[in-house]
């Protein structure tokens, strides 16, 4: 019998399992081939049939398991010849997950495709942190950027003086390495460096840690605490409620975030 073949790029949340969609989790059972991300939880590989196809496609820093061609032709050959496949990407697929690359391979072959919604890091942070990105009066807009470009490098096609002038919450993504060259863009360019900031390190695991400061401080206070990635920086007004002091915090995963916010000494 030939398999009906369908690609599902769905998003695996930031890294706490419970965070993923009843649709996800139908998708997961059923595949034939799951191709999936480093970072994604271990508890959702787990939902997969003994018979399913694993694949660690997985990219970190300076490290690539596939690259990018290998994984799109991994994904059109693994639906033609074996059928439902998903690809579990960390976070939503559709925010800085090279999702639109995919697609087009999948669309270029004339495979069917479907996208299923995960939760963001930058959504999952601010949670975690027990802020709103978004508040009347405050904050009425909210900037999701990435840090850096394809290469690691600090991103040069951001409109710093934009973000600068932005009356809202900024959440840049990929942003340890060129933290310091975000802020110091910001502030430069007339970002108020007194504007609390967070780093959310490893959003969702069991490791995960915040680190607040002011945002002209912030990359200063990461690099005392040895910061990695995947960690997310936001920064706004909404910030000062965040349930971390101005210092380094770990939250046990699953916990609630604490009562206290930061209190940013003037």
């Amino acid at each position: 019998m030939t398999p009906v073949s369908r690609v599902s790029f769905v998003g695996a949340g930031p890294g706490d399992a419970e965070l993923v969609t009843l649709k996800a989790l139908r998708r997961l059972r059923e595949a034939d081939v799951i191709v999936h991300d480093r970072l994604v939880p271990v508890e959702l590989l787990g939902e997969a049939r003994a018979d399913a196809e694993l694949v660690d496609a997985g990219k970190a820093p300076g490290r690539h398991c596939l690259g990018q061609a290998e994984i799109n032709w991994l994904l059109v050959d693994r639906a033609r010849r074996r059928g439902r496949v998903v690809r579990l990407k960390g976070g939503d697929p559709a925010v800085f997950g090279r999702l639109a690359e995919e697609i087009d391979a999948v669309r270029a072959a004339g495979i069917p495709f479907e996208i299923v919604p995960g939760v963001t890091a930058a959504t999952a942070a601010a949670a975690r942190a027990g802020i709103s990105l978004t508040e009347r009066g405050q904050a009425s807009m909210l900037v999701l950027a990435s840090a850096t470009d394809h290469t690691g490098r600090a991103s040069g096609s951001v409109d710093w003086g934009l973000l600068a002038r932005a009356e809202g919450t900024l959440a840049f993504y990929m942003g340890v390495r060129a933290l310091e060259t975000v802020t110091a863009s910001l502030t430069t360019l007339g970002r108020d460096p007194r504007e609390p900031a967070i780093l959310v390190e490893r959003v969702g695991h069991p490791e995960e840690r915040i680190i607040a400061a002011r945002l002209g401080e912030i990359a200063a206070a990461a690099r005392a605490a040895a910061a990695e990635s995947p960690a997310i920086l936001i920064t706004g007004p909404t910030v000062a409620a965040a349930s971390a002091p101005l210092s380094v915090r770990r939250v046990p995963a699953g916990a609630a975030a604490p009562a206290d916010p930061v209190v940013v000494e003037a």
